[in-house]
C-alpha cells in the first residue's frame, strides 16, 4: 500500500512538473515574444511580417500545438513507466 500512494505521488509530482514546463514555455510564446519582446523582435522579418506579429499570430498558435503533441507523447511515457499504459 505505500509503494502504491509513494508511487501515485511521484507520478502526480511529474505530471505537474510536465504541466507547469508547458504552461511556462505557452506564456512565453504568447505574452513574452507576441506582446512583451515585441520591440526587439521587430527587427526580423517572417512572411512579409515581423517576427513580434508573427508570433502573436501564427507562432502561439503552432506552439501551444506542439506543446499539445509534447505533452501527450510524455504522459504516454509516463504512463508505460509506472505500468498505467492502456
Amino acid at each position: 500500500m505505500a509503494d502504491n500512494n509513494s508511487k501515485a505521488a511521484q507520478y502526480w509530482s511529474t505530471n505537474l512538473r510536465l504541466i507547469l514546463g508547458s504552461l511556462v514555455v505557452w506564456a512565453f510564446v504568447s505574452y513574452g515574444c507576441g506582446i512583451l519582446f515585441r520591440p526587439l523582435l521587430s527587427g526580423i522579418s517572417v512572411g512579409g511580417a515581423d517576427l513580434g506579429f508573427w508570433f502573436a499570430q501564427q507562432g502561439a498558435i503552432l506552439s501551444f500545438i506542439g506543446i499539445i503533441f509534447f505533452y501527450a507523447w510524455r504522459m504516454n511515457k509516463l504512463d508505460k513507466e509506472m505500468g498505467l499504459e492502456e
